[in-house]
C-alpha cells in the first residue's frame, strides 16, 4: 500500500510517500542520516520518537521538498511524515499521540510573511524623517 501526503511551512513545500518497505526514510533521494544541520534532521525524524518503536522498520518513507530554508523545509517534511505515519497505519491512537504533542505534526502553519508597502523598508517599518 502506497500513501501519499504533504505538509508546507512559509513557502516549503514537502510531498511524502509512504510505503511498506525495510524502514528508510529518503529526503530528495538522500537518506535522512546525511542531512545538514543536525537539528534539521531531529526535526524531521520527530514523528518517529512519539511512535512505535519498531514502526520505523515497517515502512518506506520518501520525501521531496522544494522551497523555503532549511528550517521551514524540515518542519514541512516533519508534517509530511507525520501525516504519511497515520494516513498509511490508519492509527488514531497514533493520530492523537501527535495532536497531544505538538499540532503542527499534522496541521499546516498557515502564517506567511507580510508583503511589502510603499513609503517603508518593508511591511510596517515606515522611512524616518526629519523636519530640519
Amino acid at each position: 500500500m502506497v500513501t501519499n501526503t504533504s505538509g508546507k511551512k512559509k513557502t516549503a513545500v514537502a510531498r511524502a510517500t509512504v510505503s511498506d518497505g525495510t524502514g528508510k526514510v529518503r529526503i530528495n533521494s538522500q537518506p535522512v542520516e546525511l542531512i545538514e544541520p543536525e537539528q534539521s534532521r531531529l526535526k524531521m525524524l520527530e514523528p518517529f520518537r512519539i511512535a512505535e518503536a519498531d514502526l520505523r522498520e515497517e515502512i518506506d518513507i520518501d520525501v521531496e521538498i522544494s522551497g523555503g530554508g532549511f528550517a521551514g523545509q524540515a518542519d514541512a517534511a516533519r508534517t509530511a511524515i507525520a501525516r504519511g505515519l497515520v494516513q498509511h497505519n490508519n492509527d488514531a491512537e497514533l493520530r492523537d499521540a501527535y495532536l497531544s504533542f505538538d499540532r503542527s505534526l499534522l496541521v499546516n502553519d498557515v502564517r506567511q510573511s507580510e508583503s511589502k508597502k510603499w513609503g517603508g523598508p518593508g511591511a510596517r517599518a515606515r522611512y524616518q524623517k526629519s523636519y530640519r
